[in-house]
């Protein structure tokens, strides 16, 4: 296995991070410094993310503190002032840089974003499993450019599509057995040339919907990069770094890595010696970290932070001999705002606005997508109840239930000074505008997809449920007997099993999606509303909306 002469993985402090600027290599020198500036799960945050990050507080680690953070316009500025006085350097991303974005870019269908990162001067990106929330077809469009097929062109200029380059060394078209983009990219940096692999996870058909992934194959992904290093080692590569869009859950504060777990252990571990970094993303948590002697590193979400990675790299095996990282936040209140990417989201916002900015109504508290013990929140009670309220009358569908996945529910409804509620802000907490099905499932069938929560008992995606339906489960039964027959209910009535009920979800579940299959079963399919307008409409009829006592889901020790 290979050994650095010198890794030094504590994070830095800031000022190291954005220090002076080193001596000018000469052929001499033993070593080529090289800075890696990396992000992940950017989500098509143009604007500040209403949350910022949540961090430990300087002056007292046992609280935390929530510090405003993100924006392309501040991300722009401190990725050139993390570039300044580093001669080699090099930006990439792991994954889900678009999909599930706020109103300003899913309304172009992420071309704002893809145009905004490109202008920061992204080279390489992996694939995340978002990429394919509208196909492949819509996924090459973002990389070579085009009118969309459906919507056409509609944003300030022509979209020219991305100029970073994809890569997706796992993600294999069934049909021609050649991957949709290049598996890795080689750079030079004063002739040493580095290898960057990109994939994202094997898992991806699970937590997509089967119509995105379509005669796609996704293979696994430390078998995938192991079986790329002889390729690389035969083209004289040593040096190699790894994007993927797979993570881990740490305990500690965004620049330590305290308690790692997660599949990225697992796959760090099974990697070939030869890797030697790895930045991670999927799992929207911040870290640095030594994985079986190598730096594994992730940045946290909606552009809240850079992870600056400092690689030196010896001249003579042409190797990495030094590794480090910080994750540095991106203060919206501290750093200027870059002029292009201004220029370039005024473009957009201008033709966004009257849609944006029009009032669904108001909150009188925050709505927190949150769950509690039992996987229940606040905000994803009112958005269950607002697909309950579009699709309840007989010519919407007639539901009686409205169930909803967890996954869809982007981020909290954040109460402002007046409460009020925009289009825009509605979007942000459901951004993949899903229509809404409304199928006749048994009883049974609805017990049986319940079930389904805890297909993968480590990360348990329990569904929002509307008010009049309630359930029970209990943890301590096997995987599928969980949910507590005789708790099940509908307005306090037990749920017969043999009897029909009209139940709506939204068409991403409807066809399978986070593997609730039993959903496909359904009869009688009537398609409605989309979830964002029927949340809207909810928000006309019933402001101020306040949370309620999320005691729909019951869990029994």
């Amino acid at each position: 296995m290979k050994l650095f002469r010198s890794r030094t993985l504590a994070a830095a402090a800031l000022a190291f991070a954005l220090g002076a600027a080193p001596q000018a290599t000469t052929q001499e020198d033993t070593t080529v410094d090289v800075r890696i500036l990396a992000i992940n799960d950017f989500h098509g945050n143009l604007k500040p993310p209403p949350g910022g990050i949540r961090i430990a507080d300087p002056d007292d680690r046992s609280k935390s503190v929530v510090v405003p953070a993100g924006g392309a316009e501040q991300m722009a500025t401190l990725v050139k002032q993390l570039r300044e006085g580093h001669p080699n350097s090099i930006f990439v991303a792991a994954g889900d840089l678009i999909g599930a974005s706020p109103l300003l870019s899913a309304m172009f269908h992420d071309e704002p974003t893809i145009e905004s990162l490109s202008m920061m001067g992204l080279a390489v990106a992996s694939v995340g499993n978002h990429e394919f929330d509208e196909g492949k077809d819509e996924l090459l469009r973002m990389q070579n450019g085009g009118c969309h097929p459906v919507d056409h062109c509609q944003g300030p200029h022509p979209f020219a599509g991305a100029k970073f380059h994809y890569l997706a060394a796992s993600t294999v078209d069934k049909a021609t057995g050649k991957t949709i983009f290049p598996p890795y990219e080689i750079r030079e940096f004063d002739g040493i040339p580095v290898a960057f692999i990109g994939l994202t996870l094997k898992g991806t058909p699970a937590i997509v919907a089967p119509t995105g992934v379509a005669g796609l194959e996704f293979k696994g992904e430390a078998e995938t990069v192991n079986a790329l290093i002889p390729e690389l080692k035969a083209q004289g590569v040593e040096a190699i770094v790894v994007l993927i869009h797979e993570g881990g859950f740490p305990a500690g504060d965004y620049n330590e890595c305290p308690g790692i777990s997660g599949p990225i252990v697992d796959i760090v571990k099974d990697l070939d010696s030869a890797v030697d970094v790895v930045i991670s993303g999927h799992t929207h948590r911040a870290y640095v970290c030594d994985i079986d002697g190598r730096l594994v590193t992730s940045g946290d979400k909606f552009g809240t932070l850079v992870t600056a990675i400092d690689l030196k790299l010896d001249r003579k095996t042409r190797d990495v001999v030094g590794a480090k990282a910080n994750n540095v936040i991106v203060r919206s209140n501290v750093y200027d705002k870059d002029p292009e990417q201004t220029a370039l989201i005024d473009a957009y916002e201008k033709l966004a606005a009257p849609i944006a900015n029009r009032r669904a109504g108001s909150i009188a508290q925050t709505l927190s997508r949150a769950p509690n013990d039992t996987g229940e929140s606040a905000l994803g009670d009112v958005i269950a109840d607002a697909q309950l309220a579009a699709t309840s009358a007989a010519d919407k569908g007639g539901a009686v239930i409205a169930l909803t996945n967890p996954g869809g529910i982007r981020t909290d409804l954040l109460k402002k000074d007046d409460g009020a509620v925009s289009y825009a802000d509605l979007f942000a907490s459901q951004p993949f505008r899903n229509q809404l099905v409304t199928l006749t499932l048994t009883g049974a069938q609805i017990k049986d997809a319940l079930e389904q929560q805890w297909l993968d008992p480590n990360r348990p995606r329990i569904l929002q449920v509307s008010k009049g339906f309630s359930y029970a489960w209990d943890s301590s039964k096997p995987l599928g007997q969980r949910v507590i027959a005789n708790r099940l209910a509908l307005h306090g009535k037990r749920i017969d099993p043999q009897a029909a009920y009209r139940v709506t979800v939204n068409n991403y579940l409807a066809v399978g999606g986070d593997g609730f299959t039993v959903f496909t079963q359904g009869t009688s399919q009537l398609f409605g509303a989309y979830d964002v307008d029927a949340l809207y409409a909810y928000f006309e009829a019933n402001s101020p909306v306040a949370p309620g006592k999320t005691d729909r889901i019951a869990k029994t020790e």
